[in-house]
């Protein structure tokens, strides 16, 4: 497994050689610093911990900054990826050229935010009837019983707050990778606001 810390930039949509049209989700990847590598001997488990943005060192306490290796400038961002297959050392710069090989990725962000939302945009509730002298429209019915044991449920589909929930979205076809402008495209869309951070891994279903 391989993954980077990205942003995404937008949708746009581009033409094949056929002149068949792919819309795209463009998402930069500025260089990612190896902070550190764990192994099984001394943390049990392998991983590397990557960081991408520097961070004014005014914005953070000494017990943090003693955490980062030598010369290495703090990071806004930082994440561990666990399994990770390439070999890298501590300070190395990972770029979008990693996934130049790889064919699929999965694309995990916070998804947008809707506030407080209804049964029927939050769940795809129907409704009842439309027709003139129904009283009961956009409305969620009945939650409870009457008789035994007389209450709701737990888990039960009510109006509440919706979205800015971890989301995952698995098999994304790469379409471009251009390392020169720090960028790769893939086809579909990715949760999230514009600018917003994705954690960009090789597909777990498909191969590279």
């Amino acid at each position: 497994m391989i993954g980077l810390i990205g942003k995404k930039i937008g949708m746009t949509q581009v033409f094949d050689e056929a002149g068949n049209l792919t819309p795209v989700t463009v998402i930069q990847v500025s260089p990612n610093t190896v902070l550190s590598i764990k192994n099984k001997e001394k943390d049990g488990y392998d991983a590397v911990v990557l960081g991408a943005e520097d961070l004014k060192k005014s914005r953070i306490t000494k017990p943090v900054s003693g955490q980062y290796p030598e010369g290495v400038n703090p990071k806004k961002f930082v994440k561990e990826f666990r399994g990770f297959t390439n070999e890298v050392a501590v300070g190395n710069q990972l770029g979008v050229e990693l996934f130049e090989s790889t064919r699929f990725v999965d694309v995990v962000a916070t998804s947008k935010g809707k506030g407080t939302q209804g049964v029927m945009k939050r769940w795809g509730f129907g409704g009842g009837r439309k027709s003139h002298g129904s009283k009961f429209h956009r409305e969620a019915g009945g939650t409870g019983q009457c008789t035994y044991p007389g209450k709701t449920f737990k888990n039960v589909k009510m109006a509440g707050r919706m979205g800015r929930e971890r989301v995952t979205v698995q098999n994304l076809k790469i379409v471009k990778v251009d390392p020169e402008m720090k960028v790769m495209m893939v086809r579909g869309s990715v949760p999230g606001n514009k600018d917003c951070t994705l954690i960009i891994k090789s597909a777990v279903k498909k191969e590279r």
